[in-house]
């Protein structure tokens, strides 16, 4: 039979698989074979029962087989065409019985199910990628875990690279397409200066005096004097903390807005802000003392603001008072004296006795008429911050210097990234106050937020409007941030491209098994430290939270902290710094740190102090800011790791070399030396010093005294001395007998003060 009687169907198109027609074919042979010896069979049997003639028989052709009639082929044919149909529907039963079962597979397959898609776009921040995902910002923490992402940094706001938002997309088990932001630009809905007013329009206003000087040269005195007050009584230690504005009214009728700021080193943030927004600087100099480092940076910030000084020498009521010295000094920082040909008026006086102060006073009046210090009344409020705080009864409160226009209640401000509806308004006594016009100190109440010391005031018209321009400069703000974070993330991809590069290049011509070994040995002391042992080892760190009474503390206090400089001992955390009193989110927030909570000027609660008890957390409470700092630096020191010094008992040396038996070992040699200065003792450690140079440390196996075997001895006497497996002991090496203590080490920051 042909091949095309054997593959009726299944020539082109889909058929079975080339092992399944293999075995078909093999089937179909065997069934053709058994159907032509069965047809065969049937003809031959029934030959002898046939009615044939034997005319029908044909002589015999010579061949290896006989000819059969053309009846017999007929029936032979008729044989084959059966057994052809018979194999056609076996291979069409096979090849159906394929196909179903085919499609039976096929049914039990389920259906993929539809991963869910995100869209993702650049510069995604945290808070932007569970949104998207629907999810919770733990979870972008979580499918983060295992890359390289610093967790510790990483914020709601913080903005992630494009292939770590593909990271977390897929561990979570979605897909993500890219979508193109539209930036829309938003109108800026900042509110800004208004133009100067008509000179004609503006009427004289009190002046703003800011005394500055060097620490416990008696500023808050002579203010106290003026006003008849006692502010200085009333500061921690009797150094002033914080900014105050107070109005003096003068015996003349006359008004003048005094700043009282900090001589204290840290509060130079407070001296500068205080500077920036004065119309004339009263330099307070101690006629005993002189010029020193904090009258410097005064003239410094006075100059820069270009502000005009008058000096005040006061203790001049003391016996070694000399205003002279103190004149001549200011020479060299170009502070030049009426007397000396200068501009700058120079009144002698005693604060502490009141002498000479209307003198002060009147020089102050003279110099602000000379600069026409005027204001417009009539138009929107502009002033500036001096200082802000939350208070209990008030909520937040800021004390601000008005500069033109007048306040009333329920006008509108904005400060920074706050705004105001004025509630209530109080002097600096605290007593009410109608209204402020410019050049007046006065206690504002009825922010939402509490703004920054030195911020700006402006009025605006609505509430609508205040709302707006927050809202514009929030956002201005965020997108700086984001501008600062791809920086930064620009600047951390070049240094890994930079080190990769480099590493690249250090294997360069390696075989993969010499590259592999290179890198083991790079990172095998790492790789053999637990997880656990391996972070400690990596940072010590102290977390710590700073509570301060109002802002300028806050601030001054940050400004020191970040001058820390001592990192590679100790790390310092600030975890949280605020403004009011210490409660239990702070606890919170430092529990899972194990940090410590530093507050300064503010308290905390029984029901507070009992949480931080519960829960282990330290709770340092300073009126002061020098002790606050000294505790810090305290702190810091526990943190660091003992060192081991050598503190040494006695020195010999060597006059003599002798071989002997020590301990059964024989030949051993044995220094013989002379005491020079404290004793030897046995139980101690020994080091030998050769030409200035240490060549050995280590025990002794023996210390002997002529014959006797003896535990010390002291200065003078004469010694034998075999140290442990050392033997190039000489002639002339002096020989320290030693003891090591952990001692207690100190962080090397100085704040400056």
């Amino acid at each position: 039979m042909s091949s095309g009687l054997l593959r009726p169907g299944l020539e082109g198109g889909l058929g079975p698989p080339r092992e399944v027609r293999k075995m078909n074919r093999a089937t179909v042979l065997k069934l053709e074979n058994l159907v032509h010896l069965h047809c065969a069979c049937r003809q031959l049997h029934s030959l002898p029962y046939r009615k044939v003639h034997r005319a029908q028989w044909k002589p015999l052709h010579p061949s290896a087989y006989p000819t059969l009639s053309a009846q017999l082929y007929s029936q032979l044919w008729q044989a084959n065409k059966f057994s052809s149909v018979a194999l056609s529907q076996y291979r069409l039963l096979a090849t159906d019985t394929w196909e179903k079962k085919q499609k039976q597979k096929l049914s039990s397959i389920k259906p993929k199910v539809k991963k869910e898609v995100v869209e993702i776009w650049q510069n995604m921040t945290v808070e932007d990628l569970a949104r998207v995902m629907n999810k919770d910002i733990d979870h972008v923490y979580e499918t983060l875990l295992n890359t390289n992402v610093d967790l510790d940094s990483l914020t709601s706001n913080s903005v992630l690279e494009e292939v770590w938002v593909k990271e977390a997309v897929k561990k979570s088990g979605m897909t993500y397409k890219q979508r193109e932001l539209k930036k829309k630009m938003r109108k800026n809905k900042d509110v800004v200066k208004r133009p100067p007013a008509d000179p004609a329009l503006l009427t004289p206003r009190p002046p703003v005096v800011t005394i500055l000087g060097h620490v416990d040269h008696g500023k808050t005195t002579l203010l106290d004097n003026l006003r008849k007050s006692q502010v200085a009584a009333m500061e921690a230690g009797g150094i002033t903390q914080h900014i105050g504005a107070f109005l003096v009214h003068l015996p003349s009728g006359e008004k003048i807005t005094f700043l009282d700021t900090p001589g204290h080193a840290a509060f130079t943030a407070m001296r500068a802000r205080g500077s920036r927004i004065t119309d004339i600087v009263i330099l307070v100099v101690a006629a005993d003392d002189g010029v020193m480092e904090q009258t410097v940076e005064s003239i410094h910030h006075a100059k820069n603001a270009k502000v005009p000084i008058i000096l005040a020498i006061n203790k001049c009521d003391k016996p070694e008072a000399d205003p002279e010295r103190v004149k001549k000094e200011l020479l060299a920082y170009d502070v030049v004296c009426e007397d000396y040909g200068g501009d700058v008026q120079a009144v002698n006086i005693s604060a502490l006795k009141g002498d000479n102060l209307m003198a002060l006073a009147e020089a102050t009046v003279a110099l602000a008429e000379v600069l026409e210090l005027k204001a417009d009344f009539a138009g929107l409020v502009k002033g500036v911050v001096i200082e802000s705080r939350i208070d209990k009864g008030k909520g937040p409160v800021t004390t601000a210097v008005i500069q033109g226009g007048t306040l009333r209640k329920g006008c509108f401000l904005i400060a920074g990234k706050s705004w105001a509806k004025v509630r209530l308004m109080y002097d600096e006594n605290g007593q009410t106050m109608a209204v402020a016009t410019p050049g007046l100190p006065v206690e504002i109440m009825g922010w939402k937020e509490i703004p920054s010391a030195g911020d700006e005031i402006l009025e605006v018209e609505s509430e609508q409007i205040a709302r707006n321009v927050v809202d514009w400069r929030n956002y201005a703000e965020q997108q700086e941030k984001i501008k600062q974070d791809i920086e930064v993330i620009e600047a951390k991809r070049k240094k890994h491209r930079d080190e990769y590069e480099k590493q690249q290049e250090m294997f360069d011509g390696l075989s993969w098994r010499m590259r592999k070994r290179a890198q083991y040995e790079a990172g095998k002391d790492v790789w053999f430290l637990r997880p656990k042992e391996r972070e400690e080892s990596d940072r010590n760190v102290l977390p710590i939270i700073v509570k301060g009474d109002v802002d300028g503390s806050v601030e001054t206090l940050l400004n020191i902290l970040d001058g820390y400089n001592a990192k590679d001992e100790c790390e310092l955390d600030i975890l949280h710094f605020g403004i009011g009193d210490i409660n239990q989110n702070d606890i919170n927030l430092a529990e899972p740190f194990k940090g410590i909570i530093y507050g300064f000027c503010v308290n905390a609660d029984s029901s507070t102090q009992k949480l931080a008890a519960k829960k282990g957390i330290k709770i340092k409470l300073h009126n002061i800011i020098y002790k606050l700092i000294e505790d810090l630096k305290e702190e810091l020191s526990r943190r660091l790791p003992l060192a081991v010094h050598e503190l040494e008992i006695g020195e010999a040396s060597v006059l003599a070399i002798f071989y002997g038996t020590v301990k059964k070992n024989k030949n051993v040699p044995v220094a013989g030396c002379r005491v020079q200065e404290g004793q030897l003792n046995r139980k101690m450690k020994f080091k030998v010093i050769r030409n200035g140079d240490v060549i050995w440390k280590g025990l002794s196996t023996s210390l002997k005294h002529f014959k006797d075997d003896v535990q010390v001895v002291k200065a003078g006497m004469e010694c034998g001395l075999s140290l442990d497996q050392y033997t190039d002991i000489k002639i002339g090496d002096q020989i320290i007998c030693y003891e090591e203590k952990e001692v207690k080490e100190s962080i090397s920051w100085d704040p400056g003060f």
